[in-house]
């Protein structure tokens, strides 16, 4: 019998992932799309991954002034969470490109009402339109704005995490660095859910796992990072290539990795960087996991877990109750 690729994964990933690539397949090619096109799919496709899940007392929409004008957050708060409250403010990935509020809800209600804290998606600027360094400028300035709100908000200024998934990932450490230089400490904890580091196509796990059938791929990492940049030379920015950037003095941080991942190698460096660096990191590899596993938690026990464990870790190293 001929050996299925798919054989490497946890089963269950295994049928998100097929899942995806079948929705993924009625639609064309990423490439012969415009980036307002591939968006106008990507919700499409990850639109039944966003379904059930935990219910909120309430989610509010809030518009923020920010350097380049007004950015949408949206707020997710559990039942029965008094003020002031710890909050973790969430980056959805994408690539910079793709991805937004909606397709990220249903993660960040689970994270709102495992970890018993108020969840704030940002609705950063997405490229070709706004290019580097728009986004990671316009997270910065959200973070301050919610820290300084933070009593309007019903937030405990002391307890605010910021954390993200994939790009998600790279924003989170770009803006606490940026935080760090200018000697501000708005953020107590990171998280970083299968983060881009390097913006580098070449390393084993690229060649082993990105070649179409575990989600990230390839030529997908290089279409968004030819869409995202104005030059090339821009990917050796240490607020994009964060991996080569001074790591010192950044909040301790949660790494959850996925083994089937392009990025498998650099989240592995990062982990090492981080901890040569004097930063306090935790971190799990999810054997059989691909990258975005953590929205196939409807499915996907594993996803349950990473889950849980963030929650774990954010409440001993936020203290909360």
């Amino acid at each position: 019998m001929t050996a299925s690729p798919y054989d490497v994964l946890d089963p269950e990933i295994a049928i998100f992932v097929r899942r995806m690539i079948a929705d993924a397949s009625a639609h064309p090619p990423r490439e012969q799309l415009t980036p307002p096109e591939a968006r106008r799919v990507a919700e499409i496709v990850r639109q039944p991954w966003t379904e059930g899940g935990p219910v909120m007392a309430s989610r509010e929409d809030h518009m923020i002034p920010t350097r380049h004008g007004p950015v949408r957050i949206r707020f997710h708060r559990p039942e029965g969470l008094a003020a002031p409250a710890p909050a973790l403010i969430y980056i959805h990935g994408g690539g910079f490109v793709l991805f937004s509020l909606d397709t990220h809800d249903r993660l960040m209600r689970e994270y709102a009402a495992r970890a018993r804290m108020v969840v704030i998606g940002i609705d950063y600027s997405l490229a070709p339109e706004a290019r580097f360094p728009q986004a990671p400028q316009e997270v910065v300035d959200v973070v301050r704005a919610i820290h300084a709100r933070a009593a309007e908000f019903g937030l405990d200024p002391d307890r605010i995490a910021l954390g993200g998934d994939s790009a998600g990932g790279n924003l989170t450490v770009s803006a606490c660095l940026t935080f760090r230089d200018a000697g501000e400490a708005p953020i107590a904890a990171m998280v970083l859910n299968y983060g881009g580091f390097s913006m580098d196509l070449v390393s084993p796990s690229v060649l082993r796992w990105g070649g179409g059938n575990y989600l990230l791929t390839t030529h997908m990492m290089l279409w968004f990072l030819m869409n995202y940049v104005s030059d090339p030379e821009q990917r050796f920015d240490p607020r994009l290539r964060v991996l080569d950037a001074d790591l010192t003095g950044l909040p301790p941080a949660w790494m959850v990795i996925t083994e089937c991942d392009p990025l498998y190698d650099e989240n592995l460096e990062m982990r090492d960087r981080l901890a040569a660096a004097g930063v306090a990191v935790g971190a799990k590899v999810y054997p059989g996991t691909v990258h975005s596993f953590l929205e196939a938690v409807s499915v996907a026990k594993v996803a349950g877990a990473a889950l849980d464990d963030t929650a774990l870790w954010l409440k001993h190293t936020l203290r909360l109750n």
